[in-house]
Parts: C-alpha cells; sequence; structure tokens
C-alpha cells in the first residue's frame, strides 16, 4: 500500500524572519517549517564535518570515544520502537566503519555476516560536554521551558525510575543523532507532545509528515496501536483508516533546520550518512498540548489497573507513579512545574514594572510575553482544578517565600530573564544581584499571604490572578 503525499513544507531564509513572525505564522498556527541560513557559525559545522561534507567519525572517537550511548538497531523491533543497545561512541564508530566489533561491545553479531544498520539515538551532548559550545540555539526555538527547567530541577524525583547512575539520561532533552544511509526512525509524535526542531549538520533526510487533525488515521479500531512503519504492507484490518492520511514531504539538506510542530506524527530516513541535533521544547504556546498528552495517559493507566481499585490502598497514588513511569511525570510533577515557571515570569514582570515605575510599560512586548505566559498557564491550572477527583494531594506543594531563597530558582530566573530580553532585543534586561530580586519580591503583596503556599491547581490559578492584579496595579 504506497503513501499519498498532498504537499511539500515551507522553507523560509531564517535571516529574514523576525521572532515575532515565526511565532504568528508557525508557533501559534502549529504548522512545520524549514529554516535555512542559522547554523553558519556553528562549531558543530566545522569540528563533525570532513572537507567533502561527511561524518568526521574520527573526530568524535578521539574526543568523545570513551561516552556511553543509546544505539538503535533499525532492523529489530521491540514492542513499539527499534530495539535499543547500549556501547560508547567509539565502539559505535568502529562498527559505522566496518571494523570489528570488540569483545565486550554489548550489540550481539548477526547471522550470515549480515551488518546491522546502527543509529545513535539521544544522546545528551550538551550534558555530557557543557564547556564545549557545539552550537547556539537558534532565537527562534530559545523560549524553551522544558530545558531552561530541567537544567535546574528534575521533572519527576522517583529514586525507583532515576537513579545517580543515569543522571545524565533524565536530565534534559537536548540530542545529537548519528546514523549511516539507510538508518531511520518509525512513526511517531514527540514526548511531551512537545515542539521540537532538528538541525542537520551534515547529510540528508526525508520527512514525512501526517497533522494532527489527521493522527487517528494511523491508529487502531481501538485507539490503542499506531503504525509502526508506513512503508510496510500495513493492514486495512487492523489500520482502516490508514490509505485515507494525507503526508507532506520533506527532505532536509545539510545545514537545514526543521521546526516540528506538536501533534504531528512523522517518519524520519537518512537518505546519507548523517548528523544532526534535536531539541524538545515546550512553552505557553503549546502547554494545552503537553496537559491534553498527560490526561490521556493518565486515563489509560487507571484503565489498565481498574480491576484492582478496591483492593488497592492508594490507588490515585499508583496510577500517578504509573503515569510517571510511562510518561516522564505525573500531575503533582507537572503541577509544580507550571508553579515555578509562573512564579519566575512574575518576578520578570514585577521586576518591569517596579523598574520603570509605573504601570504603563507593562503594554511593552516584553511585558505582554510575561503577562501571556502566566495567563497560559492560569487557564491550564483552571482545567486541572475542574477535575475534582484528581486534585487531592500527592506530594504536591511549593512555597513561594521558600522559593525565593532556592540557588537552582534564582538561575532559573536568570536564564528566562535573559532569553526574554534576546528574544524582544533588550539586552540590558537582566538582574544584578540575587538580592535585587528578593528585595523586590518582598514588597509583593501576594508574597507573605496564604496564597503564598501552593498546595492545589486551585492555590495556583489564585495566586496567578492575584500577582497580575497587583502587577498591573489592580
Amino acid at each position: 500500500m504506497g503513501i499519498k503525499i498532498g504537499g511539500e513544507i515551507e522553507r523560509v531564509n531564517g535571516k529574514e524572519m523576525s521572532y515575532s513572525e515565526f511565532v504568528e505564522r508557525y508557533m501559534e498556527k502549529n504548522q512545520p517549517v524549514v529554516l535555512t541560513g542559522l547554523m553558519d557559525d556553528w562549531r558543530a559545522c566545522r569540528d563533525w564535518v570532513t572537507d567533502d561534507g561527511n561524518p568526521n567519525l574520527q573526530f568524535f572517537a578521539t574526543h568523545f570515544g570513551k561516552s556511553k550511548v543509546q544505539v538503535a538497531d533499525c532492523g529489530t523491533r521491540e514492542y513499539t520502537d527499534q530495539k535499543r543497545l547500549e556501547m560508547t561512541v567509539g565502539e559505535f564508530v568502529e562498527q559505522w566503519r566496518g571494523d570489528s566489533v570488540q569483545e565486550h561491545c554489548t550489540a550481539p553479531s548477526q547471522a550470515g555476516g549480515s551488518k546491522m544498520l546502527l543509529y545513535l539515538k539521544d544522546w545528551h551532548f550538551v550534558k555530557e560536554y557543557p564547556e564545549y559550545t557545539a552550537y547556539t540555539t537558534p532565537m527562534f526555538f530559545c523560549d524553551d521551558w522544558l530545558n531552561t527547567y530541567l537544567d535546574n530541577y528534575r521533572m519527576h524525583n522517583n529514586p525507583n525510575i532515576y537513579s545517580a547512575n543515569n543522571d545524565i539520561s533524565c536530565s534534559d532533552y537536548r540530542f545529537v543523532y548519528m546514523g549511516a544511509k539507510g538508518t531511520w526512525t518509525p512513526l511517531h509524535a514527540d514526548v511531551f507532545r512537545s515542539y521540537s526542531w532538528s538541525a542537520n549538520v551534515c547529510g540528508k533526510k526525508q520527512w514525512l509528515f501526517l497533522s494532527p487533525s489527521q493522527s487517528h488515521l494511523v491508529f487502531d479500531r481501538n485507539m490503542k496501536n499506531s503504525v509502526y512503519n508506513i512503508f510496510d504492507d500495513v493492514s486495512e484490518t487492523k489500520f482502516p483508516g490508514f490509505a485515507k492520511a494525507i503526508w507532506f514531504e520533506c527532505i532536509q539538506e545539510q545545514n537545514d533546520i526543521i521546526f516540528v510542530p506538536s501533534g504531528w506524527y512523522h517518519q524520519v530516513h537518512n537518505l546519507e550518512d548523517t548528523i544532526s541535533i534535536n531539541h524538545n521544547w515546550f512553552n505557553a504556546n503549546n502547554l494545552r498540548w503537553v496537559w491534553d498528552l498527560l490526561l490521556r495517559d493518565y486515563d489509560e493507566a487507571k484503565e489498565y489497573i481498574e480491576d484492582i481499585k478496591e483492593i488497592c490502598d492508594d490507588f490515585e497514588g499508583l496510577c500517578q507513579r504509573n503515569l510517571a513511569a510511562n510518561t516522564g511525570m505525573n500531575f503533582n510533577d507537572f503541577l509544580i512545574f507550571l508553579a515555578r515557571i509562573s512564579f519566575a515570569n512574575l518576578i520578570q514582570l514585577q521586576y518591569l514594572s517596579r523598574k520603570n515605575g509605573n504601570h504603563t510599560q507593562n503594554l511593552s512586548p516584553i511585558a505582554q510575553h510575561f503577562t501571556f505566559n502566566l495567563v497560559s498557564i492560569q487557564k491550564i491550572a483552571s482545567s486541572i482544578s475542574s477535575l475534582q477527583d484528581l486534585t487531592g494531594s500527592h506530594g504536591f506543594y511549593l512555597d513561594f517565600k521558600e522559593t525565593l531563597n532556592d540557588p537552582g530558582f534564582i538561575k532559573l530566573c536568570a536564564v528566562l530573564g535573559k532569553t526574554y530580553g534576546t528574544i524582544h532585543m533588550q539586552q540590558n534586561w537582566n538582574f544584578d544581584t540575587k538580592k535585587a530580586w528578593i528585595d523586590d519580591m518582598k514588597d509583593l503583596d501576594v508574597i507573605g499571604t496564604c496564597n503564598s503556599q501552593v498546595c492545589t491547581p486551585k492555590d495556583l490559578v489564585m495566586f496567578i490572578l492575584h500577582a497580575l492584579a497587583e502587577s498591573n496595579g489592580g
């Protein structure tokens, strides 16, 4: 069964587009785009690529060869994904080159001497090599709440899920991918239904995209399992809607960056030996997608163990633990995340108001951005609050007064301030000292009241409404 190609993805010179234009045309409308001209000064484009445009495998083996990475065996399916192997970058490079695999490599030998198609995926390169600045995140993608938050906090603090020896593996969503011609990634939508961007340092990829409005067409009759490979002979009986799907095709060249919006299913094939840099991220514009996925996954987790509800001492707690294990966070993790991000945005807004001595400055683009962020969080918190049976206390607690003394939070505020200053071209937008922030926030009436302690989604809603009213002079 062939697939139907209905169009191509738009290509735009990133140097000729403003941030506000990108938001209006692609982020808000949730539309994919290929951006060019944004990788000219990247170190990765010099160090990682040979003079003839191929991956500089020797550079990786020499400088990063001892790093342990996850590698997908593209020829072997394991559940809904490709089988994963663990090896060092050096071993991966040897395998790619066709050299003999070292005896201690975890990759199994193939019958008949056939070679595996191995694809290095999800390498947390930035976390592992923070002093090596391989690239600079393009401005269009800098409003990244997910990775900014994970630079200072874990999304979920459960020792049964995270352990000291896999700290890097759960610390961020900034990745390097490396694969030979023929390697590929099965059909999927991105983690958390986040946005993603993917930059080709070298090589060429084929992308097939499916709009969220048609995503139901790649699922089975029960809406439980999706198609694994759209180029397989997909069963019409099992996937009755698949033949109706209309796909968008995109060929990504070297130095192209693709913006992948929330909820777009996609399958990717490396047409040449390829290295790419990929981030997953979300912010106020796609926060609703994250919450919708979390709620759907919660319903599935709850349904799966419904038969033990009557004999379980803490059924809701078990549902939340399973949700965190399957999705990467649960409701309480999400609420604490929202609370910290909202407080950080409030600090920016309050600082702006006090700095200018009046409230008219709140009409500025940067103030509107902070306000938009807070209103978006308030709407999500209201949605969570409306689900009465899900708002019980299972560890959700945050005291904003105590948070002001948290070094991680101070760093979070500093990075957010710098980010929005860059986006809105206010280069002097920064906080000189921690004391300046704290002194300013102590004057905010909402701090020191009962509302500064957030234990429920409703508390968070009321905190944001109160804080916004004060910042706006209400």
